[in-house]
């Protein structure tokens, strides 16, 4: 059994911008997660080191890990004058392989998708795990999209699970049936519940622009986190999902 989360951190603030990443260091500790991707995490920013006297001396990605996490991998996409961002990933199980693509489409929206692949307990499949944050123009969506498709079908063989999860700011939820149709993946909530998942605004959640997206893993819960602490972190709530087993490949045991 696989338990994952995808939470976009909104950069470690609250929507009323109180520093929480304390809280979600805390929350990851207890959630359950074997794997936990991460959207809007920071890795420097020089003037909040300065401000903020509970700001990390570390990566937030490290400190979100802690020692619960062992393994962490981060994908930086936008840099500024003190400042940058990315994606992470955290992991209970080791991270063999990473490597960040490049998803940006304009100089506005830097995006990207951290590509990391991780070996399991008891099983020679590695899996793959994708998280992405993609952009707020459908016709960029569309564009980024193709992307992370040519990523799978060029990097991810056949015969091994992946998953791809994050925020895709899909407002007209018109993604799902391309990357399904070109992947061969499914989204967990549609398949599951016959709808994406609600996740924004984290208190009262409205519009569906999280999703998880997995092929040959067998689903077997998905919900989106919107008791406390979780619709208390960010201005987005987290997904959770649980697969059950993977499904191996003929001729791999």
């Amino acid at each position: 059994m696989i338990t994952i989360i995808s939470f976009n951190i909104h950069k470690g603030f609250s929507t009323r911008r109180r520093f929480t990443l304390a809280e979600t260091r805390s929350a990851f500790a207890d959630s359950g997660a074997d794997i936990i991707f991460l959207q809007e995490v920071v890795g420097s920013h020089r003037r909040h080191a300065k401000r903020i006297q509970a700001w990390p001396t570390i990566q937030q990605c490290d400190y979100l890990a802690d020692t619960t996490f062992p393994y962490r991998a981060y994908g930086l996409n936008a840099t500024y004058v003190h400042s940058d961002h990315g994606n992470g990933i955290i992991s209970r199980f080791p991270i063999t392989y990473h490597a960040n693509l490049n998803l940006s489409t304009n100089r506005y929206e830097q995006r990207g998708c951290l590509h990391a692949v991780l070996s399991l307990p008891d099983s020679n499949v590695p899996l793959h795990c994708l998280c992405v944050h993609l952009n707020l123009l459908h016709g960029s969506r569309l564009t980024q999209v193709m992307q992370l498709c040519e990523r799978v079908r060029g990097c991810v063989p056949e015969g091994e699970p992946f998953i791809l999860a994050g925020d895709f700011n899909d407002w007209n939820q018109g993604l799902s049936s391309i990357l399904e149709q070109k992947t061969a993946a499914q989204e967990v909530f549609l398949a599951l519940h016959g709808k994406h998942a609600a996740s924004y605004p984290s208190k009262y959640p409205l519009f569906r622009l999280d999703r998880i997206y997995a092929r040959g893993l067998v689903p077997s819960s998905g919900e989106v986190l919107i008791s406390a602490p979780w619709c208390n972190l960010s201005d987005h709530a987290p997904l959770r999902a649980t697969f059950s087993s993977i499904a191996i490949p003929p001729g791999r045991s």
